[in-house]
């Protein structure tokens, strides 16, 4: 896709992160945006933002995990601006804790933020596209982390695979049928986002802390080691750009991260040698 000027941008997880600096080169293509994202204040700040800076723009406080809210956001969108160019599934969350200590919540939480959303907005975007006929675009945000594994968070590395796989397997049904239709799946490794604050973005619905599992000190170490990691990570101005680059590239796999490149293939030749995870390989 290279022709972004006037064409409508859909966007999940809008109000700051990837969102926000990829809803910023859309501007700067002369692109019409529509802004979802469940925090409404930060939601309100980035309508506010591209208003400012001239932007067609209108925003939704939209919940991904539900199918109903999904719906709601393309309505919006077409009522609004009456076409779907650029989809960009980017709203999520990263939940860590082994499969046999995380409460079942969380586990229906980031399979909603990752996974179902991303198949929510698809499942009623790809209609109108097709029938739109005009060459359009789909980019499902995803992470390394969907393309290699590690310990301690099996529910995000569940469901960025499988966004990888959504991923990859769409793009050959759309190929079965000729589609104007080009798929991409973003995979960045960590990058100073607000995704270390998803607490901050959880739904009412799964918000019941009585578990034991909340006040253990796995938890804390949990959300200590996600700040770290996020806030020591790669600075987000570059994203945006890196991300359109890609997509008028018409790039399936969006990496930028080389020091990963390693781990993939190692992944690779484990995988075709019959090899499992060695935790000793992956730390040292």
């Amino acid at each position: 896709m290279k022709d972004f000027k006037n064409k409508v941008a859909v966007i999940t997880g809008a109000g700051n992160g990837f969102g926000f600096e990829i809803a910023k080169e859309c501007a700067s293509r002369e692109m019409k945006l529509v802004l979802a994202d469940i925090d409404e204040e930060s939601l309100t700040a980035a309508v506010s933002y591209f208003k400012h800076k001239g932007a067609e723009v209108t925003g939704v406080h939209c919940d991904v995990t539900l199918d109903s809210e999904i719906g709601k956001m393309v309505d919006t969108a077409m009522n609004t601006y009456g076409s779907i160019d650029f989809l960009v599934n980017n709203a999520g969350v990263a939940i860590s804790g082994p499969v046999w200590e995380l409460p079942l919540q969380d586990w229906d939480w980031i399979v909603g933020a990752n996974l179902m959303s991303q198949i929510y907005a698809m499942k009623r975007v790809i209609p109108i596209m097709l029938k739109q006929g005009s060459e359009c675009h789909i980019l499902n945000v995803a992470s390394i982390a969907g393309l290699i594994t590690t310990n301690g968070m099996p529910a995000y590395h569940t469901t960025k695979h499988a966004s990888v796989a959504l991923s990859e397997s769409t793009s050959f049904d759309l190929q079965a049928i000729n589609a104007n239709i080009q798929m991409s799946v973003f995979c960045p490794g960590f990058v100073q986002t607000d995704l270390h604050h998803h607490e901050n973005h959880r739904p009412e619905r799964f918000s019941d802390k009585s578990d034991p599992y909340y006040s253990s000190p796995q938890y804390a170490a949990g959300l200590k080691r996600a700040e770290f990691v996020i806030t020591t990570g790669m600075p987000i101005n570059s994203i945006g750009m890196s991300v359109m680059n890609g997509i008028e590239e018409n790039q399936f796999y969006i990496l930028t991260h080389p020091i990963y490149n390693t781990l993939v293939g190692r992944r690779v030749k484990d995988i075709l040698e019959g090899r499992g995870p060695d935790l000793k390989v992956l730390r040292g």
